[in-house]
């Protein structure tokens, strides 16, 4: 039994949470898939596994040696496919996080297309509004709409995404159109939580000059989605990315304020972990993304979403 087997074997137990599900998937019988992990607990001296017959769970040692072994197995069979197959020819499960409003906008027909081009490619796709730690987590890949401050992450700029301020028409003759930022400062503002600073909105004036303006509002929420209904409702002002605004715009139910105001210009970006080889499966479908957003006709910024 060579070491890679054990590890195979370890990390495809504590994935699947059983035994039994491990050999089905590593098309091994149950008792050799014990018997691997166990020779793997033996040459390392330490328990991996607590196994009960209801349930299976890691130690502190098996949590870290999943990390450590899964990246490791992750590294080797992506090398193996590099060389053996060539970078166009990426297989094996590609792990992706994204924003939940934009991922449910954009990312079903960008993998739809990838997979049409890579069927070997299996793309398991988590939708988080959260800043995902991908080496922590096992993902492949993510996608980020924000300006990156400087990590230890590749970063490849897919498009940009701007803010757009709006109301609803009825909240707008209720409470009147601003004629300048600092006048949001009297209106009930929709709050997204998720920015290090929801109540100060920063702009660029139209002669190129910024300002900052401190705002308020009865509603909070870390989704845009929500606070795009909720204007629409007539509950106050917002400001989200144009690509969650379009049809709202488009069709009335909601008009844009200060248009010759700057707001937030974002960054679309695909980051993945600086490795020693870059998996073929995570190139091959970077280089999709960038092609797929800059085909994109329907940008709401113009500039390739």
């Amino acid at each position: 039994m060579d070491r890679f087997s054990e590890i195979r074997a370890f990390v495809t137990v504590a994935e699947q949470g059983s035994f039994a599900a491990a050999a089905d998937r590593l098309d091994l019988s149950r008792a050799m898939v014990t018997k691997l992990v166990s020779a793997l607990e033996t040459r390392l001296g330490v328990r991996l596994m607590h196994r009960t017959t209801r349930r299976l769970s890691l130690t502190e040692a098996g949590e870290t040696y999943l990390a450590q072994g899964g990246a490791l197995l992750a590294e080797l069979e992506d090398l193996d496919a590099l060389l053996s197959q060539g970078a166009s020819k990426a297989s094996g499960r590609l792990r992706v996080t994204a924003p939940v409003s934009f991922g449910m906008r954009f990312l079903g027909s960008a993998i739809a297309g990838f997979q049409r081009q890579h069927p070997q490619v299996e793309v398991e796709l988590s939708l988080n509004d959260r800043k995902v730690d991908l080496v922590e987590e096992g993902f492949d890949l993510a996608i980020r709409v924000s300006n990156l401050a400087d990590s230890s992450l590749i970063a490849r700029p897919l498009a940009k995404v701007r803010d757009r301020l709006c109301a609803a028409p009825d909240y707008l003759l209720r409470r009147g159109v601003p004629q300048h930022p600092d006048e949001l400062a009297g209106h009930d503002c929709l709050l997204y939580t998720l920015t290090s600073q929801p109540t100060l909105w920063e702009y660029q004036a139209p002669d190129g000059s910024s300002g900052r303006v401190k705002v308020k509002g009865g509603l909070r929420a870390n989704n845009g989605d929500i606070l795009t209904n909720a204007a629409i409702q007539g509950m106050g002002i917002i400001r989200q990315p144009e690509f969650l605004l379009q049809q709202a715009l488009a069709d009335g139910r909601l008009q844009v304020i200060l248009p010759d105001y700057q707001w937030v210009c974002l960054d679309v970006s695909a980051v993945y972990p600086v490795r020693r080889h870059v998996p073929g499966k995570v190139r091959v479908f970077v280089d999709h993304l960038v092609e797929f957003f800059a085909e994109q006709k329907n940008s709401p910024s113009g500039d390739g979403l």
